[in-house]
């Protein structure tokens, strides 16, 4: 069985702003990074689907592969994530959450990601689904909804 690649677009223009401890967390919720999304990527189990949702759109926007491939479900992660360096992730809107407490092994959340490319703004709409492996929330799948 072949492996796939999670291959963005082209880079483009300069790399996004650096993203420090004390920074607005990338997901829009009230919180310092390191106190919201960073956390998580540094290791600590997010609590919620949702979470888990806002931690990987503030990875993308703070670039952290290894968190991303880290909370993809192993059955369906690429082998290899580029991310593109002239991408910009300028916020995110939770649309509806079903499930994904701790009371439940799946949930989902549809969002909208709002985002900068090659001088072009747009906005991806998806509907992930998530579920509990070994203890902890991964993202197993994703429909686009626009």
């Amino acid at each position: 069985m072949s492996r796939r690649t999670a291959r963005p677009r082209r880079p483009s223009a300069a790399p996004a702003p650096e993203v420090t401890a004390a920074s607005p967390c990338p997901c829009g919720l009230p919180a310092p990074y390191a106190e919201c999304c960073g956390r998580f990527h540094a290791g600590a189990p997010a609590p919620t689907c949702e979470a888990l949702m806002r931690s990987r759109y503030t990875a993308f926007a703070v670039r952290d592969s290894a968190y991303l491939l880290r909370t993809w479900h192993p059955d369906h992660r690429p082998d290899v994530l580029d991310l593109d360096p002239g991408q910009r992730w300028l916020g995110l809107e939770i649309l509806e959450t079903t499930e994904g407490t701790a009371f439940h092994t799946t949930g989902t959340v549809t969002f909208r990601a709002h985002y900068s490319a090659g001088g072009h703004r747009d906005s991806l709409h998806e509907k992930s689904r998530f579920v509990r492996h070994e203890g902890g929330w991964v993202y197993e799948s994703g429909v686009f909804a626009d």
